[in-house]
């Protein structure tokens, strides 16, 4: 891997496409542009392009001619939604990163930065995560169509890179949280779930909440705005060697907890005192998944937002918004 580019490999006078702009993380990545002074962001709104028709998403960039192109759109969700939804996980995300990622190549696109997830990794891979540690195992069940579609996401990256020349780079994020996270009660990841189900006991002076699994499994947990600003950095800055066999790079804190401490500290900050009980009935993910991040970190970034912290600031905002 190529340390940091002396000349910036984006320009703040380029015509910067966020594929899911409206989603969590992508308008962080809008966010951490507009702060970098970039200021020619495109968006498309769900009606205005559905990236799932391939004719259309095409026709959009001939008429657009994007120089950099941001990839945050997905169909995203908890466990529950991937265990009740698996063809839509795989097929949704299939399309919509096949049709983003050939349209960017085909119409001139200079730059393009896909953006994946851990859970990519196998279930049982040594920890922390490596980025070469990608396809040495069997996956996750609970997860496995949104991670194999993913893989594809990055292979596609690299295929075009190495046949064509392309510059797409994949950057994988651990777990997110705050501002414009899914709080729906089933199909919402373990933070936004938590922080819904402990408002709501609050609320209404329940005595106890009960969470999924035994509470022991170990995660590692990203506010958006620091992977917002890590997109940022790796545009402006990762120059990857084009037959270099790992092309993607993690990016997270580096540091894990188990469920029950992130049950406890979400509690605390929603102030419910009531008890935690555990349903181990229900599944619960792998064991422990915490990435890597030393190359990451080697090209000069890391996060910025300590937990409690950014839980604090997630807390206040979702208040505002779901009453």
């Amino acid at each position: 891997m190529s340390n940091t580019s002396t000349t910036p490999l984006i320009n703040p006078s380029d015509r910067i496409f966020v594929a899911g702009h409206r989603g969590m993380a992508g308008s962080a990545i809008c966010r951490a542009l507009q702060r970098k002074g970039y200021a020619y962001i495109l968006t498309a709104t769900r009606q205005e392009l559905d990236l799932e028709d391939a004719v259309a998403v095409r026709a959009w960039f001939e008429a657009n001619k994007p120089q950099v192109v941001v990839l945050a759109a997905a169909k995203v969700g908890g466990i529950h939604a991937n265990d009740t939804y698996p063809a839509d996980f795989l097929l949704q995300n299939l399309k919509i990163q096949n049709n983003v990622i050939e349209s960017a190549w085909r119409t001139g696109t200079r730059r393009l930065l896909f953006l994946g997830s851990s859970c990519i990794y196998p279930r049982a891979c040594p920890q922390p995560i490596k980025e070469e540690y990608l396809l040495t195992g069997p996956l996750e069940p609970t997860n496995e169509w949104y991670a194999i579609a993913k893989i594809a996401g990055i292979k596609l990256c690299q295929a075009l890179r190495i046949q064509h020349g392309f510059d797409a780079i994949s950057l994988m994020p651990t777990n997110l949280y705050g501002p414009g996270d899914n709080y729906h009660p089933e199909n919402s990841h373990v933070m936004a779930a938590m922080i819904r189900r402990f408002h709501e006991a609050k609320n209404a002076n329940a005595d106890s909440v009960t969470c999924w699994g035994t509470g022991t499994p170990l995660r590692e947990f990203l506010h958006v705005d620091d992977l917002g600003e890590a997109c940022v950095h790796v545009l402006e800055a990762y120059h990857v060697d084009l037959y270099e066999p790992n092309q993607h790079l993690n990016v997270g804190t580096g540091v894990d907890l188990t469920i029950k401490e992130l049950a406890d500290t979400v509690a605390r900050v929603v102030g419910f005192s009531g008890e935690i009980l555990w349903d181990v009935s229900k599944p619960e993910g792998t064991p422990k998944k915490q990435l890597d991040v030393g190359r990451l970190s080697a090209l000069g970034w890391q996060s910025r937002i300590p937990l409690r912290q950014g839980l604090d600031r997630t807390y206040r905002e979702f208040t505002q918004t779901y009453q």
